[in-house]
């Protein structure tokens, strides 16, 4: 992929406060210029930044209708009724549904759990969950990252006799549902002071106010927090403010003390021994718990999430990754067939956008499909299957564009819609797909800034490799957790030249292993160029180049720090940033 390269280097008023502060906080200019650019700029937000407290969080009854969400709980709970925690399919509401369950277990056992299934029920709130729910006897079902836009379905549920508790951080309607409680921070009247919590942390909110309502410790909840870390990572959201204390504490938790089910998706992830971090559940640990809802029923994720002997759950993750294998091979197969789509139609390739759609394939692999399309064409995607006359489908959108309004901009003619900034679920007749992908495309054509068409990396600072040492690495390492709105730091290095031992590796010889050196110092450097092979002939002729990378630890020489290079660009090129 081509990227456009965006630095600015500091100015002297900037420079100025990066040296003040690297002062006071006793480390290099590089880090200091790194916390500014977060928005952190005095040496007690440096400190909590790197030690986020517990103590920090957030009194969850700031949330609206949390008093009333707890009371209804606990009228539950006195009066022996059943109670059913529901939730989404994906990573999120399977976290989300396991940690209610296992934190309510503890004091109640009148209580059940239940996940849609994908294919038969669709997305949220479904009338088959609502019937069984009836059998079963259940009078309060608090539903988990979905449920907002549920109007119809809850006040069918209250037509039974059964409440509902809402648990949800997708963008709700102007109209709400007839719940008893509605826990959003995105809600328009939200006094919440944070937005940005995912399914599993309002879960989690939800939990913790129960706690201090009936005077359970809060050290009763830190086991659950390593469901929170793996929520948070997988679905993508900002990790700043209490979604970082959340993040930085689950990690530890994961890390230290994993739940049984957790430990056993690690174990089949070839992770065991290796300190655990964001990436590795969004490459991981979270496909395989996604892959459950997509190729068959995400209870079998929450059920292994709860579960607490270790050879069973092992026996349940290792049918999980073989669902994960499946997913793989229809995902790739479909990601395929979409791109000879694109290839072929002649009436999309001036468009901002693209529209697909084919019959009867996989609900649970259009999201991932429509990511594909967007990482390869960068341009906002939707991705619909037509199963009955009715187009299910994923949109997913590129950097600084929000897709969720373009989405919204053709409700009327939806079935149904939800989600966020970049990721949204749809459903519309079929019918109606021509005249959705009319609309669609004009309102991205008129919304899309030029700047959003092309993959931009945004680099925040330019060294020399004599500035990368294990101290720098070291202090690089406090500002995880990583994530949107703290991504790592990209750094640039001009004019570096091989070593003359740089390779081509990889089983199709797809990636470059790297030994470089800059025009400053004799340091050499290793790094590695991951599917970037098409750089490997301009490496090898002792020309020099730019490049743009993050600093890593090698996975395999502890200690040993390398280079992850994110594009490669032959030096005074018209697009090297000045």
């Amino acid at each position: 992929m081509h990227y456009q390269w965006n630095y600015e280097p500091p100015t002297p008023e900037r420079q100025q406060a990066i040296k003040e502060l690297a002062e006071k906080i006793n480390m290099s200019p590089i880090v200091a210029d790194l916390l500014i650019s977060r928005g952190i700029k005095t040496e007690s937000a440096a400190k909590r930044f790197f030690r986020p407290m517990m103590n920090e969080l957030i009194d969850p009854f700031l949330m609206n209708d949390m008093d009333v969400a707890v009371d209804r709980l606990n009228d539950a709970m006195g009066r022996k009724e059943r109670i059913m925690v529901y939730g989404d399919y994906d990573v999120d509401g399977c976290t989300a549904v396991a940690l209610v369950y296992k934190f309510l277990m503890q004091f109640y056992s009148n209580i059940d759990y239940y996940i849609p299934n994908r294919e038969e029920e669709g997305y949220g709130v479904s009338y088959k969950g609502i019937d069984y729910a009836k059998e079963t006897g259940v009078k309060l079902i608090i539903v988990l990252d979905c449920g907002i836009k549920a109007i119809e379905e809850i006040t069918y549920a209250k037509q039974q006799g059964i409440d509902f508790i809402i648990c949800d951080h997708h963008v709700p309607d102007e109209i709400l549902p007839p719940a008893v409680a509605i826990l959003n921070p995105k809600r328009t009247d939200s006094s919440y002071p944070f937005k940005h919590l995912c399914g599993c942390g309002v879960g989690f909110k939800l939990m913790q106010a129960f706690a201090k309502n009936n005077g359970i410790p809060f050290s009763r909840l830190t086991p659950l927090l390593d469901l929170c870390a793996v929520s948070i990572a997988a679905d993508l959201v900002p990790v700043t403010g209490e979604n970082r204390i959340l993040a930085f504490h689950g990690l530890k938790q994961l890390n230290i003390n994993p739940s049984i089910g957790l430990k056993a998706i690690i174990n089949i992830c070839g992770l065991t021994g290796r300190e655990l971090t964001m990436s590795d559940i969004v490459f991981k640990i979270g496909p395989r718990i996604n892959a459950s809802g997509r190729m068959q029923n995400g209870k079998e994720a929450v059920e292994l999430l709860v579960e607490r002997d270790l050879q069973r759950a092992l026996t349940e993750a290792n049918r999980i990754n073989e669902y994960n294998e499946q997913r793989k091979d229809i995902d790739k197969q479909m990601t395929i067939e979409a791109n000879e789509i694109v290839a072929r139609l002649e009436s999309q390739q001036h468009m901002s956008s693209i529209v697909l759609y084919e019959e009867e394939k996989k609900k649970g692999v259009v999201g991932i499909v429509a990511s594909r399309l967007t990482e390869i064409y960068y341009r906002p995607t939707v991705v619909l299957t037509i199963i009955d006359g009715i187009a299910t489908g994923s949109a997913r959108s590129v950097a600084g564009f929000d897709i969720y309004d373009a989405i919204k901009n053709c409700r009327d003619i939806l079935e149904n819609f939800g989600g966020h900034t970049y990721a949204v679920g749809l459903t519309l007749r079929q019918e109606n797909i021509p005249e959705f992908r009319r609309r669609f495309q004009e309102y991205v054509k008129q919304h899309i800034l030029p700047e959003q068409t092309l993959p931009t990396l945004d680099i925040d600072e330019e060294i020399d490799f004599k500035d990368i040492t294990k101290r720098l690495h070291g202090d690089l390492r406090k500002l995880a957790p990583h994530g949107p709105a703290n991504e790592k730091p990209l750094f640039l290095t001009r004019n570096v030249y091989d070593y003359g031992t740089s390779k081509v590796v990889g089983r199709h010889q797809e990636h470059i292993k790297l030994e470089l050196v800059d025009s400053k110092s004799a340091v050499v450097m290793n790094g590695i160029a991951f599917g970037q092979s098409a750089d490997a002939r301009y490496i090898k002729s002792k020309r020099s180049f730019d490049i743009v990378y993050t600093i890593e630890e090698n996975a395999y020489k502890r200690g040993d720090i390398q280079l992850q290079i994110t594009d490669i660009r032959p030096s005074e090129t018209p697009e090297s940033p000045k």
